[in-house]
């Protein structure tokens, strides 16, 4: 994610952190996000969670399933539903891209971050993903406690 620091409108509104935990992310891609005025007012206000959520290629168009925005409650008539599919909007080369990367075996759509970029437009990045077995997971592990252990050894040496 390409960020600035003094970007005063660029702010993570939700992050699936397990996602890089149980999946293999080969790559990942920018798309836009369709959704309605109470939506946005709601993820202004922080309630979120995209992480059982994932996305699908439908009838040629990309979906975002069973992500939670919580409700507005200033908006009791003209409220959204919380677990509705949203429109994902990418280019028709990227989208053929996904279809085929779906296509293959043990390929998923993976939401890893959804946040407003510098325009204050609600973006999300979603990867390109394969399952993790259990070997692979411990395996990873393994390495960030290293890391974590070598960083300590030279702090303290």
């Amino acid at each position: 994610m390409a960020q600035t620091k003094s970007d005063p409108n660029y702010k993570v509104i939700a992050e699936n952190r397990r996602a890089r935990y149980d999946y293999a992310i080969e790559e990942d891609l920018e798309v836009g996000i369709v959704l309605q005025g109470s939506e946005v007012k709601s993820l202004r206000a922080g309630g979120s969670n995209i992480a059982e959520s994932y996305a699908t290629v439908d009838q040629g168009e990309l979906w975002l399933v069973n992500s939670y925005i919580a409700p507005y409650l200033q908006a009791k008539t003209f409220g959204h539903e919380e677990r509705r599919r949203r429109k994902l909007l990418c280019s028709r080369k990227e989208l053929s891209k996904l279809w085929n990367a779906t296509q293959r075996a043990g390929m998923t759509l993976v939401p890893l971050v959804m946040y407003f970029n510098h325009r204050g437009l609600v973006k999300m990045k979603i990867g390109i993903a394969k399952g993790k077995k259990n070997h692979d997971k411990r395996a990873t592990e393994a390495k960030r406690d290293w890391q974590r252990q070598k960083a300590r050894l030279l702090r303290e040496g």
